[in-house]
């Protein structure tokens, strides 16, 4: 307070660089000169806020004629040395054990009538040390405890015990510090998709900074740090123009102060503004998740685990082996994917991995992360962003593969996505992302920012996939639909023109890039129709039928269209809505009835011909491959194969991609069995089925062979060795190779590890008009090893004929038809193909 012989206004001594200020003992005055100093803005104004308010109580507490054995202590925010423009001032008077009752009153009665907010206590450091240890959060605001006047040694000894009690009890602690972050996230939200974010308890807000700090301060485990300080200061910048804009000590970012807030920070506008705030938050809240996935590890090694127990719904990445790691010795390494492995419940870079040499690396690494339900480590997020190279446009086959399995684990994918985007991969990959990433949506209905509710929706669409004959389409489409939404004017026909560009660069073909473009123009045409139409009147089917033209169309379009209002919000879908989009799908569906025909046979190569004469002859299998000469690692371990040549191309795949896998051709006299037995050769030398074709021939007239056409790929490493290949497959056929056995005995020696959930298997028996000499029977299932296997040999114990077979694997998921017939040839009755139909179902599980 100011006295007759104050000076007059001065530059303060403790604030070089700042204007004039009125007598810094008028506190209020000096406080209201230092927030309009022009140009003192951001961190600069916080310290120096808190400087002038240090002198200023150092001042009270000289004038209270405080004796020794006193200190006054600033704690929690007012400790760190900040102060925004209406924020509290945490104060501690510490004293040896006695202190007179009027000391206190003559230094906060003065706080009082300057009008600031004051949190305060008189304590010994005994008693501090006890309110500590009994109230988390209290022991928080000690760590940061930073003396401001009388006996040093006092605040000295406080700090020095508060840090050995908080290290000493950080691994009890800890998972109550993860509770309490937990139960203020489920309150609060996520800051980095709230229209109204509070900055400071929401997860991502600057309390979770506190987080990271109170962690690193146990010495067990530290935030990255990179880009950390900068977007705790971000949010700090936008609390204090909030502050100054309300004139209030307030935490939420509310609508009506968002344009005075951006104008006072110079921001263009109010959405710029909430695309700041929510990158900032997601770079808090991710290295919140990297952060305490590495506590989770050393607080398993100390409690003598070898693994910690995952807590589905919360998402963490490592940091790397913990501290207390070592003393296990080596960590188990489980391979996932080429180049991919498990190591203390994370999926990192194999020790051969040359991320500089393999472009896919990244999309193979999240694949293989989220369909086992894994976080990505740390440490390789970084690497895969500092050394690989961009995707070759348009992509490899692989690539749109591996994008479409990431996509396709539903819940498991959203923390992998969330790392590739912290380290900027996803921008990579997808150029038109930027212009989405952290967008906010303005519209109630909406929960998420565009990019979260893209994601979202291919979450949703992953629950979705045995509804559809192209799962991969669906997962890509749900991924892109609101594309558009980073451009001016319609969003959906935005949309359809970038889609059209992102599937050319990821290798789609023209057909399929076309269907993409259909899905992405309409996704809302279903349910404005459904809702805004007379669903009785023929021309609002008629209307549907010009959008989309055969069945296959329609039930992506329907899934999409779900998938989408699910992931919007709970208003965005109701069982009104979805009953009347029900009724318009079945009406358009009965309209477009038919088109969807099974697919025409092409004839066969002149190099299957030459294997099925071969076999026919011979008695025996004929086997040829055709392999990629480039970017088929492993390949030249089949040169041993009969017609090895190089790989001429895939129908359908785009001009300039390079196929996935391999093509495998086996020719075979008619037998029963064959397809599952091939199938678990296969499966047993980890060999993924991509596609798979399996047709009658005659070539001689001296009885049917079986051509089995593969695409194979090798779950991880290189392609086995064709000698043993080609002998294990002759040993299943001759009887003498139980495959089944061996593939048990090898999955009880090593497990495998329990996947994400998925929807379970879809077995049924096509409509009649499918097929006029055979009952079609499709199988839409989560591909796993051996599941052709299975599905063969159910079949072959059913006593059913394949006489021809489609199988396909898109991402994860595979889409499969079998055409089969009794002994004589003849379709199967309708009872009989149930119990086909069953018989797989079970051998599925």
């Amino acid at each position: 307070m100011t006295t007759p012989s104050s000076p007059g206004p001065q530059a303060h001594p403790g604030l070089p660089g700042l204007p004039d200020l009125p007598d810094p003992h008028d506190h209020p005055a000096a406080r209201a000169a230092l927030l309009a100093a022009p140009g003192l803005v951001g961190r600069p104004r916080r310290r120096a806020l808190a400087r002038l308010t240090d002198d200023w109580l150092a001042g009270l507490f000289a004038a209270a004629g405080a004796p020794s054995g006193v200190a006054l202590v600033a704690v929690g925010g007012y400790g760190r040395g900040e102060l925004s423009p209406r924020s509290d001032l945490d104060v501690l008077l510490l004293h040896e054990g006695r202190v007179s009752g009027e000391l206190p009153e003559r230094i906060w009665y003065p706080v009082w009538d300057s009008g600031a907010r004051l949190d305060h206590a008189v304590r010994t450091v005994a008693q501090a040390r006890a309110v500590a240890a009994a109230d988390l959060r209290a022991q928080l605001g000690l760590l940061d405890a930073r003396h401001l006047a009388g006996d040093r040694a006092l605040t000295d000894a406080l700090r020095s015990g508060v840090l050995t009690d908080w290290r000493a009890s950080a691994p009890a602690r800890l998972p109550e510090l993860r509770e309490l972050a937990r139960a203020r996230a489920e309150r609060q939200g996520e800051l980095s998709f709230l229209l109204e974010p509070d900055l400071k308890e929401a997860r991502g807000g600057l309390r979770d900074v506190v987080v990271l700090d109170a962690i690193a301060a146990t010495w067990l485990a530290d935030a990255p740090r990179e880009g950390l300080d900068a977007a705790a200061e971000r949010l700090a910048d936008v609390r204090d123009a909030l502050h100054l804009v309300t004139g209030r000590a307030t935490e939420r970012l509310g609508l009506q102060d968002q344009d005075q807030v951006a104008e006072r920070l110079g921001v263009l506008d109010a959405d710029t503004l909430l695309r700041r705030v929510y990158e900032a938050a997601r770079t808090i809240a991710y290295a919140g998740d990297v952060t305490w996935r590495a506590v989770d590890r050393v607080l398993a090694a100390r409690g003598g685990r070898g693994r910690r127990v995952r807590r589905p719904g919360i998402p963490f990445t490592g940091l790397g082996r913990g501290a207390g790691a070592a003393a296990r010795g080596p960590a188990e390494r489980r391979p996932l994917a080429e180049g991919v492995v498990e190591q203390d419940g994370e999926a990192v870079l194999a020790l051969g991995a040359r991320p500089a040499t393999d472009p896919v690396l990244p999309l193979r690494a999240a694949a293989a992360a989220a369909q086992n339900g894994l976080p990505v480590g740390y440490a390789t997020v970084r690497r895969l962003a500092a050394e690989c190279r961009p995707l070759p446009v348009p992509w490899p086959d692989e690539a749109r593969e591996q994008l479409v399995t990431l996509l396709g684990a539903g819940e498991a994918a959203v923390p992998v996505w969330e790392a590739l985007e912290a380290e900027g991969l996803v921008g990579r990959l997808l150029p038109d992302w930027e212009r989405v990433r952290c967008r906010p949506q303005r519209n109630a209905v909406h929960r998420w920012t565009v990019d979260r509710h893209l994601v979202e929706t291919a979450v949703r669409a992953a629950a979705m996939t045995r509804r559809v004959a192209r799962p991969d389409l669906l997962l890509v489409a749900a991924l892109l639909h609101d594309i558009g939404k980073g451009w001016p004017g319609d969003h959906s026909e935005s949309g359809e023109v970038i889609v059209r560009d992102l599937a050319a660069r990821m290798g789609f073909g023209a057909e399929d890039t076309g269907t993409l473009a259909v899905l992405v123009r309409h996704h809302l045409t279903l349910v404005d129709t459904a809702t805004r139409r007379d669903p009785d009147d023929p021309a609002t089917v008629e209307a549907i039928t010009k959008v989309v033209t055969t069945l296959p169309e329609l039930e992506l379009l329907h899934a999409l269209t779900e998938a989408d209002a699910l992931a919007t919000g709970p208003a965005a879908w109701s069982d009104w809505r979805a009953s009347l989009v029900d009724g318009l799908v079945a009406r358009v569906a009965d309209r477009l009835a038919g088109a969807g025909a099974a697919p025409v046979e092409a004839a066969p190569t002149a190099e299957q011909e030459r294997l099925a004469v071969e076999a026919a002859r011979t008695g025996e299998p004929a086997l040829s491959l055709r392999a990629g000469s480039e970017g088929c690692e492993g390949c030249e371990g089949f040169e041993g194969f009969e017609g090895f040549e190089g790989f001429e191309g895939f129908e359908g795949a785009a001009p300039g991609a390079e196929p996935m896998g391999v093509e495998l051709n086996l020719a075979v006299p008619d037998r029963p069995g064959l397809l599952g037995t091939a199938a678990g050769v296969l499966a047993l030398h980890r060999l993924a089925v991509r596609s798979a074709g399996l047709r009658e021939l005659d070539p001689v007239g001296a009885g049917p062979v079986l051509l089995l056409s593969w695409r194979v790929a090798a779950e991880y490493g290189g392609l086995p060795e064709a000698a043993r290949l080609r002998a294990d497959l002759r040993r299943a056929l001759d009887g003498s190779l139980d495959v089944t056995r061996r593939l048990a005995e090898r999955d009880a020696a090593a497990p495998r590890r329990r996947g994400i959930p998925t929807p379970p298997p879809l077995v049924a028996v096509a409509p009649a008009v499918a097929s006029a000499t055979a009952t079609v029977l499709e199988v839409r299932a989560h591909d796993a090893p051996g599941l052709l296997h299975r599905i063969g040999r159910a079949l072959d114990g059913a006593g059913v004929r394949v006489r021809t077979a489609h199988v396909s694997t898109l991402g994860a998921e595979a889409v499969d038809s079998f055409y089969l017939t009794d002994p004589l040839g003849r379709p199967l009755t309708a009872r009989r193909a149930g119990e086909v139909a069953a018989a797989v179902r079970a051998a599925l599980g």
